[in-house]
């Protein structure tokens, strides 16, 4: 299995890994012991603050991406849907994007989750283009990625600490999804941050593969 290429960032040290669930996701239950992590207040091994929430929106900016307001990091935002009630103990979605919100709202690092299935791999990790759009929900609405570090395919953006792609997100057929936490560089956070998830996605027996993620090859021929 190829490595996932990404040049090298002064703020952040991504992590990735596949889960192959046990039927598709409109098949697996969610058990209240995943779900009930959905709550500010749930018990879990790490907890965010404020010096988490600064590391993260400087880590973004680096490419000239700005991060606030409705480009805030996914992990504030899930902070603000679980406190209106759009999400919650009674209110998930499925068992892969509830796992990846849980360890996401409580670590406070964003965390990607891409439907393998809907992309076109290889993947590469890169900061994507000015002026670059993608479309984050079935409505069509988009965001700007300028600046911003993406998880790309070969069809464009799948994945960001922002939005994730509509193209490649999950649906009730999916079987095999690929996690991307966006760690920072210097820190526990983010390889604590995988193994925590590992282990919510355990509770539904998803199987885990680690992906390599590698500064990409450099082709010195002629």
């Amino acid at each position: 299995m190829s490595s996932i290429p990404f040049p090298s960032h002064p703020h952040l040290a991504p992590l990735a890994f596949e889960a192959t669930f046990p039927a598709p996701l409109g098949d697996v239950g969610v058990p209240a012991a995943l779900r009930s992590g959905l709550a500010l207040d749930a018990p879990a091994p790490l907890r965010t603050d404020p010096e988490v929430k600064t590391a993260v929106r400087d880590a973004l900016r680096w490419g000239g991406f700005k991060p606030a307001g409705r480009s805030k990091p996914a992990s504030e935002y899930l902070i603000a849907a679980v406190r209106k009630g759009w999400l919650g103990p009674e209110r998930g979605i499925n068992a892969a994007v509830d796992a990846c919100n849980v360890a996401s709202l409580h670590s406070g690092l964003p965390i990607s989750v891409v439907d393998i299935g809907r992309a076109c791999p290889p993947w590469r990790i890169a900061v994507a283009p000015a002026g670059l759009k993608t479309v984050f929900n079935p409505s069509g609405q988009v965001i700007d990625v300028g600046g911003l570090v993406c998880l790309f395919d070969e069809e464009g953006v799948s994945g960001t600490p922002v939005k994730d792609a509509q193209r490649t997100k999950t649906h009730e057929g999916t079987r095999r999804v690929l996690y991307v936490v966006w760690g920072l560089t210097g820190s526990e956070r983010g390889a604590r941050t995988v193994a925590w998830l590992g282990e919510l996605l355990g509770l539904v027996d998803a199987e885990i593969t680690p992906r390599e993620i590698t500064p990409p090859e450099i082709n010195t021929d002629g």
